[in-house]
């Protein structure tokens, strides 16, 4: 049992509180190198283990093991978007930005792919951590619709897909990122020229057709079948 559990800790409210938030990020810590180590059927026996500390102890900070999950799935979602953060320059060409921000993503699953499991694809929290998931995905699509947004007005093209597209840019990626994970038939940089590819294709071609739109075809006149 760690020392500072054994006694109650001195101090004013506020500063009992600050170290309680400590302890709990401490332990969050402590979980991600256990998943790490463990994979993501690490048990909870061992998320306390790889703390110094007991079970019991472990749900004084945390209520139950999905509160541990969804805490970890927090830490592994900043973890992520921080890596991609650099990349989502608004400056930049919109290809490099692209392959810059899927090549990021595809790079944090792969230095993490126990953690991204645990995170995503737990076979008893599964629920808890698409939560932090979805939220993940979420600010990554509203930081790609706002940029895709800014750039179609720029050339004075209509914006209301940028949501749209930016949304399903995420989940194809993700999809992709989930399948090569478990394959490997390629290398990142191949699976990131691919997915660029593909994203740029759509995205070039709705600018170019935008001067020239295809009308909406005629409606289907009706048979009279009486």
């Amino acid at each position: 049992m760690h020392p500072d559990e054994r006694r109650v800790k001195p101090g004013t409210p506020a500063e009992r509180q600050q170290r309680r938030a400590e302890r709990r990020a401490e332990m969050v810590q402590a979980a991600i190198e256990a998943v790490r180590t463990h994979g993501p059927g690490v048990s909870v026996a061992e998320l306390a283990a790889a703390a110094g500390i007991t079970k019991p102890v472990l749900y004084r900070h945390f209520t139950d093991r999905a509160d541990l999950q969804r805490a970890v799935g927090e830490k592994a979602a900043e973890m992520l978007l921080n890596r991609m953060a650099p990349e989502m320059d608004p400056e930049r060409e919109p290809v490099q930005l692209i392959r810059g921000v899927i090549d990021a993503f595809l790079a944090g699953i792969e230095d993490e792919p126990q953690l991204w499991r645990f995170v995503v694809h737990h076979p008893i929290e599964r629920e808890a951590g698409a939560e932090i998931v979805e939220d993940a995905r979420q600010q990554i699509a509203r930081l790609l619709a706002m940029i895709i947004g800014e750039r179609l007005r720029a050339l004075g093209l209509d914006s209301g897909g940028a949501e749209a597209w930016a949304q399903g840019l995420v989940g194809m990626v993700q999809s992709a990122g989930d399948w090569w994970l478990e394959r490997r038939t390629m290398s990142r940089a191949a699976l990131t020229d691919y997915l660029t590819t593909l994203i740029w294709g759509g995205l070039s071609g709705v600018i170019a057709m935008a001067d020239q739109p295809v009308p909406f075809p005629a409606p289907t006149p009706e048979v009279d079948r009486g």
